[in-house]
This record gives C-alpha cells, sequence and structure tokens, in this order.
C-alpha cells in the first residue's frame, strides 16, 4: 500500500517562546505564563521545568520559588500569540500545499512527494525560527497519530535534532516501545488504566493489539488508534475548517461580582464579543445561553450556579439582539433568596450556528433593515480605533470585573502603540 506521509510541527513552549523573541533577555533564564487573571502556571520554558514548575500551579503557591529563582512572569497576551501563530502557519504554507491547523502551536502538514522529507522539514524549521523566532520540532509519519508519537520522540531526544521521520518500519519497531502507551495522542487517562490493567504499556505493545479487543475496551476509537499506529491513516488531513455549531466567550472575574448590574457588565461584554465573533465568520446564532457561577472551591461561601437558555428569533449576529437575549437569560437566573453570593466568572454560549445566507428568513426580518449597516459600522471602529473604542452603555466604563493581567507585556505586533522601540 501507498501511503502518504503526514508531519505534525509543533512549538515548543509556545507561549514562552513568543515572549522571548521580543526580550532577549529572557533566553536561557526561567520563564512562566499565566492563565486568565493570573492564576496558574500555563506554559514553562525549560529552566522553569527543571526548577519544578508543573503545570497548572497556582500562582499564590510558587511566589517564594519564583523569588529565590528569579523567575521571569508573564500574564497571557493571547493577541500576541494568535498572531505569532499566524505567522507561523503562512511559513507552514511555503513548505507544503496542505495544512491543517490543529491547534494554537500545531499543524499537520502535508509531506507527499518530497524525496528528502527529513532535509525538506529541518528547511522549514529553519524558516519558522528565522522569519518568526519561534523553534518548532516535526514529527513524520504515515498517519497523524504515528507522526503525534514521532513529534513527542523528537521532543524529547535531541539526537533527533528536531525532526524524526517514522516511515521507515524498521524505525518505528524499534522506537515505539520507548513511548509510554499514555503519551500516545487520544489515550486519556481512564483508557490508560484499562490497558496497563492487562499488560499494555507501551505504544508498540498497543500497536499489536488486536482490533476486536481494542473495541471491546475502548469502542470505536481505541480500535481507530490500533489501525492509526499500524500506520493504517483513519483521520483525513483536513484542509478547510469544519462549519462551527457552538460558540462561547466565558471569563473569571478579577473581582467577585456581587450585584447584578456588575455582573450584567460582564455579560454585556461577553455577548458583544460573541456577536462580533459571529460577523468575522459571517455566522449568526439560533440559541443563546448565560451562564454564571460562585467559586466550587470555596465551600465557606454561598453556592450558586446558573445557566439559561433562550431562542433568538430571528436568527441574529446583532450586538442589540445578543445583549438583550442575554439580559433575560441573567435575570433569569439571578438568585432570588438574598444570599450575599460572590460570582468569580460568568460567559454566554452560542448554538445553532447557520452561515448568514442559510438563515431562515421571518417577518422579523424586515423590522430593523439598517441592523447591518449599524453593525459594519460598529467593528469598523473598533478595527480602526482599537477594540472597545466603540461599547454598549450596559457594558460599563469601570470594569472591575475585567480580567487580571499584571504582568503581560506588549502586543507588539498587533498595536501601534506597542510596537517596539530601538533607541
Amino acid at each position: 500500500m501507498n501511503r502518504h506521509p503526514i508531519a505534525i510541527s509543533d512549538s515548543k513552549n509556545f507561549y514562552v517562546s513568543a515572549e522571548r523573541i521580543f526580550d532577549v533577555s529572557l533566553a536561557n533564564v526561567p520563564v512562566i505564563v499565566l492563565s486568565n487573571n493570573d492564576g496558574c502556571a500555563v506554559a514553562r520554558s525549560d529552566e522553569a521545568k527543571a526548577l519544578g514548575i508543573r503545570m497548572g500551579e497556582p500562582l499564590h503557591l510558587i511566589r517564594d520559588k519564583i523569588e529565590r529563582h528569579g523567575i521571569q512572569v508573564f500574564s497571557s497576551n493571547y493577541t500576541l500569540y494568535a498572531d505569532i501563530s499566524r505567522r507561523v502557519v503562512d511559513t507552514y504554507a511555503d513548505f507544503t500545499p496542505s495544512v491543517e491547523i490543529y491547534s494554537i502551536d500545531e499543524c499537520f502538514l502535508d509531506f507527499s512527494g518530497f524525496r528528502d522529507r527529513e532535509a525538506h522539514a529541518q528547511a522549514m524549521r529553519a524558516a519558522v525560527r528565522r522569519r518568526v523566532g519561534i523553534p518548532v520540532r516535526v514529527g513524520i509519519a504515515s498517519s497523524k497519530t504515528l507522526a503525534k508519537c514521532a513529534n513527542e520522540i523528537a521532543k524529547k531526544n535531541p539526537i533527533f535534532h528536531g525532526v524524526l521521520d517514522l516511515m521507515d518500519e524498521g524505525l518505528a519497531r524499534r522506537l515505539l516501545p520507548k513511548v509510554p502507551v499514555g503519551d500516545i495522542w487520544g489515550i486519556g487517562r481512564r483508557t490508560e488504566a484499562k490497558l496497563k490493567a492487562i499488560g499494555i504499556n507501551t505504544a508498540e505493545e498497543l500497536r499489536n493489539m488486536p482490533l476486536r479487543q481494542a473495541r471491546q475496551l475502548g469502542t470505536v476509537v481505541l480500535e481507530r488508534t490500533v489501525l492509526e499506529l499500524q500506520g493504517e491513516p483513519c483521520l483525513s488531513l483536513d484542509e478547510v475548517e469544519p462549519p462551527r455549531k457552538g460558540m462561547a466567550v466565558t471569563r473569571s472575574a478579577s473581582t467577585p461580582m456581587t450585584d447584578f448590574d456588575t455582573l450584567f457588565q460582564a455579560v454585556t461584554a461577553h455577548a458583544s464579543r460573541a456577536a462580533e465573533k459571529l460577523r468575522q465568520h459571517d455566522l449568526v446564532a439560533g440559541t443563546l445561553t448565560t451562564i454564571f457561577h460562585t467559586n466550587k472551591h470555596r465551600p465557606d461561601r454561598p453556592q450558586w450556579s446558573a445557566a439559561r437558555s433562550t431562542k433568538l428569533t430571528p436568527m441574529s449576529s446583532d450586538t442589540f439582539d445578543l445583549v438583550d437575549a442575554a439580559r433575560r437569560c441573567a435575570r433569569a437566573g439571578w438568585p432570588k433568596d438574598g444570599k450575599p453570593y460572590a460570582f468569580t466568572k460568568a460567559g454566554v454560549l452560542l448554538d445553532d450556528l447557520l452561515p448568514t445566507s442559510d438563515r431562515p428568513l421571518t417577518l422579523f426580518d424586515t423590522m430593523r433593515p439598517k441592523s447591518a449597516q449599524l453593525m459594519a459600522a460598529l467593528d469598523a471602529v473598533n478595527e480602526r480605533f482599537g477594540k472597545k473604542t466603540m461599547v454598549l452603555a450596559s457594558e460599563g466604563t469601570s470594569r472591575a470585573w475585567d480580567l487580571r493581567a499584571t504582568h503581560r507585556s506588549p502586543r507588539y505586533t498587533t498595536r501601534i502603540n506597542d510596537l517596539p522601540v530601538v533607541k
């Protein structure tokens, strides 16, 4: 069987690497990037990992270690990271006819037709480092799952110099026994425990598992993983992003929200952002859900969790429509018992999404014929003068609930005022 090579390229410690592009003093020093509201470590440099900083470790538990070792701390700068990711993908496009974006720091690539795949991958790595400044690693195989295994091996073994080609069956047989079964793409903790219980501890052992047994233990999903490890591609390379079926905008609050007006300010901001995202993708939504809840890790305080939904008729991407619907849902879910609740997270979920051109028309579509023009004007103002230049009054101005980002770096590549200055 003629099997086509698939590569996966991932960016090393992506958030940290993005921060290092614009600050050379961060090279070879421990660096961590925090989650929303500066809660916990979500990215760590190799130096920080060596100091024992664990993924997801809360900031308040490692402050002493940060001070003792001079660890550099950054708040998440998603605007910067998204733009750097786009630049990396643009570079990949010069080295392959097909790119599937898997996550902000990983892409699957079609490597068919290249005679020396390893040399081609090394040239791609050098181009990304030269043009963008991000170090990447590449795994190559005949299936996505095998390519992920190759990538994991390349990450952990410097002898491969960032590239491993597992199209060679002999090499695959030598290396797969060294891959723990829990490191295989798609193997969760429960499945890992089941496999280890029957003596399957490595990728090679899972590869040799009878297909019928795999289906009985982990349904067709595990059977597909076994086939992929055998080099049979079961997951195609998706060049076109599948249509969205849902969308969510949720945020933790930097300061607990104790009254409805403050909560509604946050909900307005989230609904406004959701409407903007719909318009960016030329979609409309049919259902909106407002959610908010207290801190479940504080059992000493009153607990409340709410999720209320409503239909959007007609289907809409209009900011006013979504904010009005979100307000009704928030009001319906607001507690009536008078207890002093402190809400720490709120958000808006959108479902039943359709392309704007496919939305079913109703009588009410003719009642606001200038809605599209108004939204276009709103988006144009915010795009030209910066996000949040023009907002609904119900979003407020103080934004006491807004995300905490004490250590956020400038948005170097997307804001004119944040451009680096050479002195």
